[in-house]
C-alpha cells in the first residue's frame, strides 16, 4: 500500500524493530483496539509485528507466536475482550520458563515487547527485560542458541499499556477498559433505578474492585447513589449510623428510592469486610426498607468498548510503538498513561510500585496514604461526592456574607451532561449555603418571564427537584440559542429584579458568545458586574478554552453504535461503502474522533476541506482495496464526512462518485444519523466530568463573594471558561480567549488539539496522503519533500 511504503521512510532500516504484542491478566474492553493500533502502527513504520497468543503462556510455545499483517486486525476496534487471548502462566514465574520464552523470542527475531495488562503482567515483563542478557548467555552456553542468533537481539525493550477495568494503576487517570466497565454499571443502575422508584425500594449494588474503589466511587458519582463503600477511604467503625443518617435524611426530603454501591473489597477502618448482605440487613431491619441485592459480576467486563476506551487504546497503542522506536538499551521501561487529556509516558516500575503501595497502605490502615497514592483526581471525586450527597452538613456552610444567589442557565443545543452538571452545582450550592436559581429556557426565557406566575422561568432550585437528574439527557430547565444581545436591557433588568449575584452558564458556542456579550456590557450595565463562568457543553466540542465539552463523549458513543450497525451491514454485503454524515458545525472533532473509534477509511472535515485531488486519491484507493478483496474478507468500509466539510462535495455526491468509480464492483450508500448523535442518557464520562467541573465552577464563583465591583472589573477570570487543557483543568479569562484563542468566523478554537490525531486516523486506515503531506504530523509541505518529518519546521 502506497501510504505504508511512504510511512516506512520515516524509520531508517537500522532502527526498525521486530515487535511482539501480547495481552495478559484479566481481559478488558479496548484491548483489541490497542492490539490493532500496535499492529498497524508498527507496519506503517516498516516494522514486523507478532501477536503472542494466550498471554505469557504464548511465550513458551512457538506456535502461539504468529506474525500479524494489516488485514488480521480488521474490525477489532468494536470487539470486546482480547482476540489474541490471555492466560495465567505459572511456568513463566520461574527462570526455566523465562529461558524458554527468551529462546522462542530470539528464534522469531523479536527484540521488543508491548505488554497490555495489569501491574502483575507489567512487573513480569520488566523482570524479563532485566534478566534478558543473562538468559541469552545461558542459552548460548547450553548450545540452544548461537551467538549469531543472539547478536541482533542483545537488548529487549519493554513498553507497558494498562488494560484493567478497575482503573487501579497509579500515575494514570484511566486504564483501558475502565470507562466501558463503568458504562455497564451505570446502565444496570439506571435500569434498577426505575424499579426502585416504583416500589420505594433500596438496592445494594456490588461492583468489582478488590483493592481499588474507582468503579464504585465513579458509579456513585454517575448515578447519584446515596452511599458508597470503597477500600481506600472507609468510614469509621460507626459507618452504620452515618449511612442510616444520610439515607433517612434523603427519604425525609421525599426521595422514593435508595441506592448503595459496595466495592467487592470494601471494609471498615478496622479492616472488617463490609458485604452487601451486611448492608441489606441494616436497611431492612433498622430502616424497614424493602431491600434487594444485585451483584453485577463479570457483566462489567463484557460488551463492546466505549468510545473513550477505543480512543484511549488506539492513541496509547500508537504511542507505545513510538516508545519502542525511541528506546535505547538504557531507557527505563515506560508505561503509557493519560493525564486529563494528554497521552504521556511514565516509568513503568515507579507506577507499579505506587500501585502496590496502595494495598500495603490499606493493610496498614493508613487510609490517608492510600488516598494520596491514587491520582489527585480520585481524591477530588471522593470529596465532591461526599459534599454533593450530604447536603445538610453545618460544617460545610459558609458565613452569611460569603453566600451567593447563583443563576444557572443552559444556552445552545442540548448536550449530555447538562443535567448532571446542574444537579451537582445545585447540591453543592445547598451544602455551602448558596441559593441556586434556575433560569429556564435560556436568555429568551428569562426575558419573557412574568414574575407573578407561580411556575415562571426564574425559580429557586430545591434538592429533590434535581436529585434524579444524574442520568437524564437533554436539558431539564430548557435551553435556547438566543443571546442576551437580543434584549440586553430586559436581561439586565431581570438580573437586578431577581438579585442574581453570580452566573453559571452551561452550553456551547452560543453560551460562549453570550458570556462575551455580558462581559462587554458590564461598562453600561451594573447588573453584569458579577462573577460569571461557563462550563462548555456541546457535542461539537468547539468551545475555546477547553479540549473537552460535556456531551461530546455521549455523542461519540451514540455515533459509534450507529456506525457499528452500519459497518455490520456493509460487511455482510462485503463489498459496500457507507458515507456517514456527522454533526459538528465548522469543527471536525466529532468526525475525526468517531473515525478513530470505528476505523473509518476516510474522514472529511471543514478544517481540511475537500478538493478534487483528494477525492481522486480516495476513489483510487477504494478501487484498489476492493480489487484485492476476493470475497474472503469482511471488506465493508466507512467514510465519515462532517456536515460542513464542503459545499460542493456533499454526502450524497461523494456516495454517487464512489458508486460511479466502482463500475459495479462494489456499492456505496449515504446515511445521515442526524440528532441521534445527541444521544440519550449521558455517558459515564460526561456524568463524572460534569460533576467535577460543575463543582469547580461554583468554587471559582465563591472566590468573588464580597468583592467590590472594581475588583470584579479588574480580575480577568471574573468572566471565564473552565476547561481541560492538556494535562490540567484551567480557568481562562474571557478577554484572553476572545483576543487570542477564538476563530469567531468559524465558531471554533484557533488551535484545535485534535488536529494532531488526524494523521493517526489516516495511518491506521492505510489511506494514502497527498504527495506534499508529512505522514508523521499531517503538515502541508511547501518544499516538495515527501514524508520527511525532520524537515517540518
Amino acid at each position: 500500500m502506497a501510504s505504508r511504503r511512504r510511512a516506512s521512510i520515516l524509520i531508517p532500516p537500522e532502527k526498525r524493530k521486530c515487535i511482539g504484542v501480547m495481552t495478559s491478566g484479566g481481559d478488558a474492553q479496548g484491548m483489541n483496539g490497542a492490539v490493532r493500533a500496535v499492529v498497524r502502527s508498527s507496519i506503517a513504520r516498516g516494522c514486523r509485528v507478532f501477536g503472542i497468543h494466550e498471554g505469557y503462556e504464548g511465550l513458551l510455545h512457538p506456535e502461539l507466536i504468529k506474525e500479524m499483517d494489516w488485514i488480521s486486525v480488521r474490525g477489532w476496534l468494536s470487539v470486546g475482550g482480547t482476540s489474541i487471548g490471555t492466560a495465567r502462566c505459572k511456568d513463566f514465574y520461574e527462570r526455566p520458563g523465562r529461558l524458554i520464552a527468551a529462546r522462542n523470542l530470539v528464534k522469531a527475531g523479536i527484540d521488543a515487547l508491548i505488554v497490555i495488562g495489569g501491574d502483575g503482567s507489567l512487573t513480569g515483563a520488566d523482570k524479563f527485560r532485566s534478566e534478558w542478557p543473562g538468559l541469552l548467555s545461558e542459552l548460548v552456553e547450553k548450545g540452544e542458541l548461537t551467538e549469531a542468533e543472539t547478536a541482533p537481539v542483545q537488548h529487549l525493550n519493554i513498553v507497558g499499556m494498562v488494560g484493567s477495568i478497575d482503573n487501579d494503576m497509579a500515575m494514570t487517570d484511566a486504564t483501558i477498559g475502565c470507562y466501558s466497565s463503568l458504562q455497564r454499571i451505570c446502565e444496570a443502575v439506571d435500569n434498577i433505578d426505575s424499579t426502585a422508584l416504583s416500589h420505594q425500594r433500596a438496592f445494594v449494588i456490588e461492583v468489582m474492585g478488590r483493592h481499588c474503589g474507582w468503579l464504585a466511587l465513579m458509579a456513585g458519582v454517575s448515578t447519584g447513589a446515596d452511599f458508597v463503600f470503597i477500600p481506600e477511604k472507609p468510614f469509621k467503625d460507626n459507618w452504620q449510623e452515618k449511612m442510616k443518617e444520610i439515607i433517612m435524611k434523603h427519604r425525609s426530603l421525599g426521595k422514593r428510592k435508595t441506592i448503595v454501591i459496595v466495592a467487592e473489597g470494601a471494609h471498615d477502618e478496622s479492616l472488617n469486610k463490609i458485604t452487601p448482605e451486611h448492608v441489606k440487613t441494616l436497611l431492612s431491619n433498622d430502616l424497614k426498607l424493602d431491600t434487594r441485592i444485585t451483584t453485577l459480576g463479570h457483566v462489567q467486563r463484557g460488551g463492546l468498548p466505549s468510545a473513550y476506551d477505543r480512543m484511549l487504546a488506539t492513541l496509547q497503542g500508537v504511542e507505545a510503538v513510538q516508545a519502542v522506536l525511541d528506546a535505547t538499551p538504557e531507557t527505563p521501561s515506560p508505561v503509557i498513561s493519560i493525564t486529563e487529556n494528554k497521552i504521556c509516558r511514565q516509568p513503568l516500575m515507579d507506577a507499579v510500585a505506587a500501585t502496590q503501595s496502595v494495598a500495603v497502605a490499606i493493610k496498614n490502615k493508613d487510609f490517608d496514604k492510600a488516598m494520596s497514592l491514587r491520582d489527585a483526581e480520585f481524591a477530588e471525586y471522593n470529596r465532591i461526592y461526599l459534599m454533593t450527597t450530604n447536603i445538610d452538613s453545618p460544617e460545610l456552610r459558609l458565613p452569611e456574607d460569603k453566600r451567593l444567589r447563583i443563576g444557572i442557565i443552559h444556552v445552545g443545543a442540548p448536550a449530555g451532561g447538562m443535567n448532571s452538571a446542574t444537579r451537582a452545582a445545585v447540591a453543592y450550592c445547598l451544602a455551602r449555603g448558596h441559593k441556586p436559581v434556575a433560569l429556564h429556557n435560556g436568555f429568551p426565557g428569562l426575558c419573557r418571564h412574568h414574575g407573578d406566575k407561580p411556575l415562571g422561568s426564574v425559580r429557586d432550585f430545591d434538592w429533590l427537584e434535581v436529585e434524579g437528574w444524574a442520568n437524564q439527557g437533554g436539558s431539564e430547565i430548557g435551553t435556547n440559542r438566543g443571546l442576551p444581545s437580543e434584549d440586553m436591557n430586559t436581561t439586565a433588568t431581570c438580573f437586578e429584579k431577581y438579585k442574581i449575584q453570580a452566573l453559571f452558564l452551561i452550553g456551547g458556542f452560543e453560551a460562549f458568545t453570550a458570556l462575551s456579550e455580558l462581559r462587554h456590557a458590564r461598562e453600561k450595565y451594573a447588573a453584569f458586574r458579577i462573577p460569571m463562568i461557563l462550563l462548555p457543553a456541546t457535542i461539537s466540542n468547539n468551545v475555546p478554552g477547553s479540549e473537552y465539552s460535556l456531551g461530546s463523549d455521549t455523542c461519540l458513543n451514540a455515533l459509534i453504535q450507529y456506525c457499528d450497525a452500519i459497518r455490520q451491514s456493509a460487511s455482510a454485503s462485503r463489498r459496500r461503502v457507507f458515507v456517514v454524515e456527522t454533526q459538528g458545525g465548522k469543527s471536525g472533532y466529532v468526525a475525526t474522533l468517531a473515525g478513530l473509534c470505528v476505523g473509518a477509511v476516510c474522514v472529511y472535515t471543514p478544517e481540511e476541506g475537500i478538493d478534487h485531488k483528494m477525492m481522486y486519491r480516495d476513489l483510487e484507493y477504494l478501487v484498489r482495496e476492493f480489487s484485492k478483496d476476493k470475497g474472503q474478507n469482511r471488506a465493508g468500509k466507512l467514510i465519515l464526512r462532517n456536515e460542513q466539510a464542503s459545499d460542493t462535495y456533499t454526502t450524497e455526491v461523494i456516495a454517487n462518485m464512489i458508486r460511479t468509480a466502482a463500475k459495479g464492483r462494489f456499492e456505496a450508500r449515504h446515511v445521515v444519523p442526524g440528532h441521534v448523535q445527541q444521544g440519550g442518557a449521558p455517558s459515564p464520562m460526561d456524568r463524572v466530568r460534569a460533576v467535577r467541573l460543575a463543582v469547580k465552577c461554583i468554587q471559582h464563583l465563591e472566590t468573588f463573594a464580597g468583592k467590590s465591583e472594581a475588583h470584579l472589573m479588574a480580575e480577568m477570570t471574573s468572566a471565564a471558561v473552565i476547561g481541560i487543557k492538556g494535562a490540567s483543568v484551567a480557568v481562562t479569562g474571557m478577554e484572553h480567549l476572545e483576543k487570542y484563542e477564538t476563530d469567531w468566523k468559524d465558531r471554533r478554537p484557533k488551535n484545535e488539539f485534535w488536529i494532531a490525531m488526524k494523521p493517526t486516523v489516516d495511518m491506521l486506515s492505510g489511506r494514502p496522503l497527498a504527495e506534499d503531506t508529512c505522514y508523521a504530523c499531517g503538515r502541508k509541505l511547501d518544499h516538495g519533500v515527501v514524508d520527511n518529518h525532520e524537515n517540518c519546521a
